[in-house]
């Protein structure tokens, strides 16, 4: 074997598996604050590289997953009951059952080309493992690092994706960097390279803390409450930290603790995206996490999942300053023997317009299975009103699902570049979520027209329409409001089993043979995991769709496994670049061209 020696480096070639024979392996290295080394490993495969560059002579767009490895820790309850014998003599029973690398892996996206669909590399991490590899931002753009959150690590790694299909590690931020706070989600980069991200939990130590703004905050401890919003360089060195908790707390009724605190909070950031022109951030809060994945059977209370969406005003960006919490309203579907599928529940995300003659935002909940949207901002309390129900778009997904959007488990929601759209992932309800008999629905993507809404200004009251009726929530509250141009079922026939995450593709090839940016997407890509200590897994597959100017939508058929020939790269595998280590979770996905390819 080989072995050549350059700054933070290691290159060697040799064999690393059967399914993947020649195997280039490029590791990069950096202390971080602890002294210790932290790397990316990438493991390319070389006759795949070779092909992808040289077949038809086109410059190459790759999708980056972010995946975890899966491993005993990720069985559910009711099959650990099953396990053979005890837990622990029952490990060489199960599948992955030791941990293994967490990884970044390198997909040729380029329609057309000989690999398309292949994985052409894998970058590893290390030296922590079971990461649980959760968001990165919502879209990249020339020059910006690739931020990746590490849910369970309390981890964000910064990676250089300059020269694809090949990665760099820039840094990586520790627990003992953000003591104000734990778990972190997602990721907005401003324009200036600098990056946001949401910490959902609590600081790290139970008790008071002191941000460095001189504001002290009582929190119940790691992946509790309350959680903060950092800034992070180029290299995920940490910047500032800003809690998301009010000085006089938040609901005592709407916002559950536990362990409970004097002052009730349901400040557990999740979406962010930001507005620079306007000066203002929005976050929206999820759940308190630790709580989410103690009990995947039945949840402690359904108060822990968060009714608010929160505004910033970010003048000064090293300082965010908390300028309003919102509660989102309930609909016509809330029931008060079932708070957890009430329209306002659990508000995973949030997206931002883009064009400069808007200054809306929208919002949606998970488990309520609603979206939301302000049309304004930067308003001192911005006025939030239900637009749409997953519920209107279920039969549009599926011809065999129900019009009830309640427990639709959506996740991913973004606005198109140019305001025309909104494209929604829902993985759909599982059976039984909303009593015995309940068949459940298929999940998928689909495709909003919010250009009657935007048209209609910033003021609530000139918004034409309304979700006020249970038959609203399951066809459409008419006028401005929202409406179904496209949709397309992921793993129809399962309950439960669509897509969480996604991200459209931002980029064309242009006549010169370089990519450009586009305000049109031609393409979405989507995962099928969340979190499995959730109790919600998924297939582990990644689709790719093709997007109509239109906003209609149909799964890539050509888009396939290289293993199993089936539509979707499956993770569930036996081997991977960098070894047999069986399947692994593909949580979040981002579009990506080398800066040498990009104009």
């Amino acid at each position: 074997m080989a072995v050549a020696l350059a700054v933070g480096t290691v290159t060697y070639t040799g064999s690393a598996t059967s399914a993947y024979a020649d195997v280039q392996v490029v590791k990069d290295a950096k202390k971080a604050a602890d002294g210790k080394e932290y790397w990316v490993q990438n493991h390319l495969v070389s006759k795949d590289v070779a092909a992808s560059r040289s077949a038809d002579g086109k410059r190459k767009k790759w999708l980056l997953v972010w995946a975890g490895d899966e491993n005993i820790a990720d069985t559910l309850v009711k099959d650990v009951k099953n396990l053979p014998g005890s837990l622990g003599g029952g490990l060489n029973k199960i599948k992955n059952a030791l941990p293994g690398p967490d990884f970044l892996a390198v997909i040729d996206a380029t329609q057309g080309s000989p690999t398309y669909g292949k994985v052409v590399n894998t970058a590893t991490v290390g030296p922590l493992v079971e990461n649980e590899p959760h968001h990165m931002q919502y879209v990249w753009h020339k020059g910006d690092t690739i931020y990746a959150g590490a849910l369970f690590a309390a981890a964000t790694y910064a990676f250089d994706v300059s020269a694809l299909p090949q990665l760099k590690l820039k840094g990586v931020s520790l627990p003992t960097q953000t003591l104000g706070g734990s778990v972190p989600d997602a990721y907005w980069v401003l324009k200036d390279g600098t990056a946001y991200g949401t910490y959902m939990g609590g600081p790290v130590v139970p008790g008071p803390h002191t941000y460095a703004n001189g504001s002290t905050v009582v929190g119940n401890g790691f992946a509790g409450s309350p959680g903060e919003v950092v800034r992070f360089d180029q290299n995920a060195q940490v910047l500032s930290e800003s809690p998301a908790a009010t000085p006089q707390g938040d609901n005592k009724k709407l916002c559950d603790n536990l362990p409970q605190l004097d002052k009730p909070t349901c400040a557990n950031p999740h979406g962010i995206q930001a507005r620079e022109d306007l000066n203002t951030l929005v976050t929206s809060d999820y759940a308190e996490p630790r709580n989410i994945i103690l009990d995947p059977v039945k949840q402690p209370s359904p108060y822990l999942r968060r009714p608010t969406v929160r505004t910033w005003d970010i003048s000064d960006r090293n300082k965010p300053k908390l300028k309003a919490v919102s509660y989102l309203p309930d609909g016509p579907r809330a029931d008060p023997a079932d708070p957890l599928h009430a329209e306002s529940r659990a508000v995973m995300e949030t997206t931002v317009t883009n064009l400069p003659g808007h200054k809306g935002a929208f919002a949606q909940t998970m488990q309520g299975g609603a979206v939301f949207y302000t049309p304004d901002i930067t308003a001192k309390e911005p006025h939030w009103i239900q637009v749409f129900d997953d519920g209107a778009a279920n039969k549009a997904i599926h011809p065999n699902n129900d019009s009830n959007g309640g427990g639709s488990n959506g996740g991913w929601i973004q606005t198109s570049p140019d305001d025309k759209y909104l494209y929604r992932a829902i993985t759909g309800r599982s059976k039984g979520a909303l009593g015995p008999d309940d068949p459940g629905t298929t999940g998928g993507v689909y495709v909003l027209d919010i250009q009657k809404l935007l048209a209609a200004g910033d003021k609530v009251e000139n918004i034409d329409g309304r979700i006020d009726t249970k038959e609203k929530s399951q066809q459409g509250g008419g006028g401005d409001l929202p409406t179904v141009v496209g949709a397309a079922p992921i793993n129809p026939g399962t309950p439960g089993g669509g897509p969480h995450w996604g991200a459209y593709d931002n980029f064309v090839l242009d006549g010169d043979g370089y990519y450009r940016e586009t305000d049109k997407p031609q393409h979405l890509a989507v995962s099928n995991y969340f979190v499995a200590r959730s109790g919600l897994d998924g297939d582990h597959k990644v689709n790719l769709l093709n997007l109509g100017e239109d906003g209609k939508i149909a799964v890539d058929q050509n888009f396939r496994d290289e293993f199993t020939g089936q539509v979707g790269i499956n993770f569930n595998r036996k081997t991977w670049p960098h070894g047999s280590f069986g399947n692994a979770k593909p949580h979040s996905e981002l579009f990506v061209v080398a800066d040498a390819d990009l104009k």
